[in-house]
This record gives C-alpha cells, structure tokens and sequence, in this order.
C-alpha cells in the first residue's frame, strides 16, 4: 500500500505548507475562505477553539487535538459558539501579522491573560489544480485526531510531535522539515481516521487487498500497458467478472475507469514540468495517438494540453 500511496501523493503533488502559530485572546471568531486544492489543518496546543463549516457540520476542539478539513471548505474558528466572525484576512491586517516567510510566526490576536488566550499550529496542504483521486474524493468533511487516537496510531502521534518541536524551536532548516514532516503526518492521518469514513476505509482496504492491490500496482506501474479487464483479471488470478465487481465495490469506479482517470492524472503531472513533449506524455501513459490524448485531456481538465501547461494554469 505505502509504494502506491506514494505514487498518488507525488502525483497530485502533496505539498505541505506550515504558516503561523495562533495567540487569539477571547473574544475572537475568524473566517478561513475556501481554498479548493487543499486541506487545512489546525493543531490547538491551549485554550479551545469551535469550528464550524459553511455546511454547518461543527466540533469544538481542545488541547491535543488536531482537525483536519481536507477539500479546503470555508470554515469559521472561535472561542465559542455564536460568535460573529471577521474574514480572515481583515483580521490578519488589523492585528498586523506579518509572514517571516520561516513558517514559525506568531498571529497575535487582542492582548488578554495569556493564560486564557487560544494557542494553535495552523497550516495547509495543498494540491496541483485539477488533482484528483478517488482517495482524495472518499476523505470526511473533517477529521479530528483526539492525544488518544494519536495514542493508537504511535507513528501519527510521534511525527506530530516532531512537527511541533520543529515549530517552537526556530531552528536552521526547520522550515524544510516541518514542510517534509507535515507531509508524513497528513498521509498517517488518513491512514489512522478510516474509523471516520467508511468510503475512504474501502480505498484503503482496495490498496492492501491482496488481488485487488496487485492490480493498482500493475496499472500505476506500467500505465501505458494496454490494459483490458480481462488481462488484468488474469495477472491477479481472479474472473473477469468478480476481478471487476470487487474492483468496483472498493474503488467506487470500474478497472477501465480508474485506469483512464489515472492516466490523465499521470498526464497532468508531467504537463507541470517545463520542456515535455505532449505527444511523449501520451505515449508514456498509454495513448498512441496525440490527437485521442488531446481530447481525452481537455474533456477531463477543460483544456488541452498546449494551454494547461502555459505558466498561471497549474
């Protein structure tokens, strides 16, 4: 499963990016906007702190606990309930926060007991435009991970504190791996939140299905194999008919289908690299023709190639 998780996550192209520490003394609520390739997350190391999204799913959040909102939906944080909020970015220019650039700045909101005032670790990860996966798709509105279920899962819990340490320390280099730390604890969260969301644990159990398994890794593998239902089925010693209705019920998409989604994800990743050849992108992930991966590539991105690679689109 970890060499197949790999592949999906560098070619989405995860990237993990840490941006301040809170100070918010009570009374205070916040706007996060929407950010649409992305997932936030918020990390509270004292007081407390009430989320809300824009759907009106909501938790209150406490001393340990991480939240993580993986589609970047709009979300409101306060110290209660009910408070009415302030769009973030008027916040951030009336208090006068500025961005180092080091990731370990301080957002200081009022001037109240220290004691009370709420102190998070909050940053975001963020995915190229038009990234997508069924992983990706299955992932809960929110996740939250409790110091206990943190506890169960020993290599969450341990890189998370490794992050943590990173962060207050103001280290050389702790810029760089806090981003390559994050990275680690964002995939060990959705491995230890499958308890959270039945679709996503169906994702993870098609990735350490034995049969099921080996058929991701031949297609991720070898892309531009011309793959059949039928030549699959018979590499992973299963019918056709059970290879495609177990393949099914656990990608949520048929063998053809995830192969095709996958080839023009493979696509637009190599799209994002200066001086690539659209007609060797389509050989490599499978398609003979320049003219059939032109099509296929606009009718998934709303593009062709020539303009989606063009500086600004990705």
């Amino acid at each position: 499963m970890s060499d197949i998780l790999s592949d999906i996550f560098e070619t989405i192209r995860l990237r993990a990016t840490l941006y301040f520490k809170t100070n918010y003394s009570p009374p205070w609520a916040v706007t996060v906007p929407q950010y649409k390739e992305a997932a936030r997350f918020h990390l509270v190391i004292q007081g407390l702190c009430h989320v809300e999204l824009a759907s009106g799913k909501q938790t209150t959040i406490s001393p340990g606990d991480l939240i993580l909102i993986p589609r970047g939906q709009q979300h409101t944080l306060a110290d209660q309930q009910g408070r009415a909020p302030a769009p973030l970015e008027q916040v951030i220019q009336q208090s006068g926060f500025k961005d180092d650039g080091s990731g370990t700045a301080t957002f200081t909101v009022g001037s109240g007991d220290p004691n009370a005032a709420t102190q998070m670790v909050c940053g975001h990860f963020s995915f190229a435009k038009g990234a997508d996966h069924p992983l990706l798709r299955a992932l809960p509105d929110i996740i939250v991970m409790t110091p206990a279920d943190r506890a169960r899962h020993p290599i969450l819990d341990e890189t998370l504190r490794l992050v943590i340490r990173r962060v207050f320390a103001h280290n050389l280099g702790a810029t760089a791996a806090i981003s390559r730390l994050s990275e680690v604890f964002f995939i060990e969260t959705i491995r230890a939140s499958i308890e959270q969301s039945p679709e996503l644990a169906r994702i993870l159990e098609a990735m350490t299905d034995k049969q099921i398994s080996r058929s991701l890794e031949l297609i991720h593998q070898n892309t531009n194999q011309a793959w059949t239902v039928e030549s699959l089925a018979t590499e992973v010693g299963m019918s056709r008919s059970r290879f495609a209705e177990r393949f099914s019920k656990l990608l949520g998409d048929g063998p053809m289908g995830y192969l095709t989604e996958w080839r023009l994800q493979q696509a637009r990743s190599m799209l994002s690299e200066p001086n690539t050849n659209i007609q060797q992108v389509a050989n490599h992930v499978g398609y003979q023709s320049a003219a059939a991966f032109t099509r296929a590539f606009a009718q998934k991105f709303g593009a062709p190639p020539s303009e989606y690679r063009q500086p600004g689109n990705h």
